[in-house]
């Protein structure tokens, strides 16, 4: 690899994936991880080039005749790995417009990713993009270095540890870090994120006869959710705010993109309503109703217990749903609250014993939005890191089962 072509960095999520070359502090594309595929009807003829009739992104969301629309990440998980072959090279050749043979590849996957799954993805990149070297990072340790290196807000440098909360479009997870190794056995997840937010705007918006266009619905709403929402400290006073001040609705005017008609919706509750989703997801679901706070409080004591102090002063946000106002204020005070009940008892208890208290620090940083590929391109922008990368070399010796298992990075100058 000559010492001018930067890394090509991959970040795959399940609502959008965020593509560029290290080095640079935002990515150059952001495309929907959405892909359309035509599918011939029985009488046409085969075409030569039909492999290569498909659409990503914002263009697979045209509606056209004979195409299946197809989400191949669920959950942050490959599910369709045809239809991902067919993404990563539309990524590559048409948005980035390079050549894979001349670049490294850095690649993320979520925490939890089966073993098999990374050797699918390395098959793929070295067979079919023959890229000269592979690197397959966690989600959670990019994130927690992104934070890092950006010297967070609050944040005491502790080596590569702490409490990862990711939280993109399709799940959220909760990851506890200690020095560059994920604990596997304590992370925790939440059936619960971004694309819920706005289906459960979009229901509130709909019952209560606001006229959503059904055509561009999901957009509409997300703009709202995205300008307009926030999190409150107090559900009760927040809704004795808005009966006592009008001034606190807002609306929001659009156009109808086919016949430019402007119609108006008129937002209130649903500013507060839509994030409250994470600390009280009762009023969203029976079938989950554990607080976040709850989670991440539960995910630190699962931990060793020489690694909690870290853990709960450094708590870090990763991906959009965690860009709400408020949000992490709200969310430092409820486990605040976990973890001084837990201090009073013990003091009560053991009065005699000298205990120090255990401070809770959630962090935030400027590329919170893309936190994990910020971390992936400052990382892969370093010459040193270059050697943590699988080669083509070592997969025609050992085969796919490199993948397996990724050297750990764990320097964050």
């Amino acid at each position: 690899m000559s010492v001018h072509k930067p890394p090509v960095v991959i970040d795959n999520g399940t609502g959008y994936t965020k593509m560029g070359f290290a080095g640079n502090y935002e990515p150059n594309y952001i495309v929907p991880s959405l892909i359309a595929v035509n599918v011939p009807s029985k009488e046409s003829k085969k075409n030569d080039v039909q492999d290569l009739d498909f659409y990503i992104g914002a263009e697979a969301a045209i509606p056209r005749h004979n195409y299946n629309v197809d989400y191949p990440i669920r959950h942050g998980i490959i599910e369709n790995w045809d239809n991902m072959e067919k993404y990563w090279s539309r990524c590559i050749y048409q948005y980035l417009s390079c050549d894979p043979e001349e670049h490294y590849m850095l690649l993320t996957e979520p925490p939890m990713n089966t073993p098999e799954n990374r050797e699918l993805t390395a098959e793929i990149m070295f067979e079919t993009f023959n890229v000269p070297g592979l690197y397959i990072a966690v989600q959670a340790v990019l994130a927690l270095c992104a934070s890092l290196l950006t010297k967070a807000e609050g944040a005491k440098t502790q080596g590569v540890t702490g409490t990862v909360i990711d939280s993109g479009d399709g799940v959220t997870h909760i990851i506890p870090v200690v020095e560059g190794y994920v604990i596997g056995s304590c992370i925790k997840h939440i059936p619960l994120a971004g694309r819920d937010v706005t289906n459960y705007l979009l229901t509130m918006l709909r019952d209560r006869g606001e006229p959503v266009p059904p055509d561009d619905a999901l957009n509409v709403v997300k703009r709202i959710k995205e300008a307009y929402c926030y999190v409150c400290p107090d559900l009760v006073k927040e809704y004795q705010k808005y009966d006592t001040d009008p001034t606190k609705f807002r609306q929001y005017v659009g156009k109808i993109s086919k016949t430019q008609a402007e119609y108006k919706i008129d937002v209130g509750y649903e500013r507060f309503l839509g994030p409250e989703l994470f600390f009280s997801p009762e009023i969203f679901s029976s079938d989950f109703t554990v607080p976040l706070p709850d989670i991440v409080d539960h995910t630190i004591q699962a931990c060793p217990i020489d690694t909690r102090r870290p853990l709960y002063n450094y708590i870090t946000l990763s991906g959009g749903t965690t860009m709400f106002k408020h949000f992490p204020k709200r969310l430092e005070r409820d486990i605040s609250r976990f973890v001084k009940a837990r201090y009073d008892f013990q003091k009560k208890k053991y009065p005699d014993v000298n205990i120090k208290p255990i401070d809770v620090h959630v962090v935030t940083h400027p590329f919170q939005r893309f936190a994990v590929w910020f971390g992936g391109s400052m990382l892969a922008s370093q010459p040193e890191f270059l050697g943590f990368f699988h080669t083509k070399a070592q997969y025609q010796e050992e085969g796919p089962r490199i993948a397996r298992s990724n050297p750990v990075f764990n320097s964050v100058s």
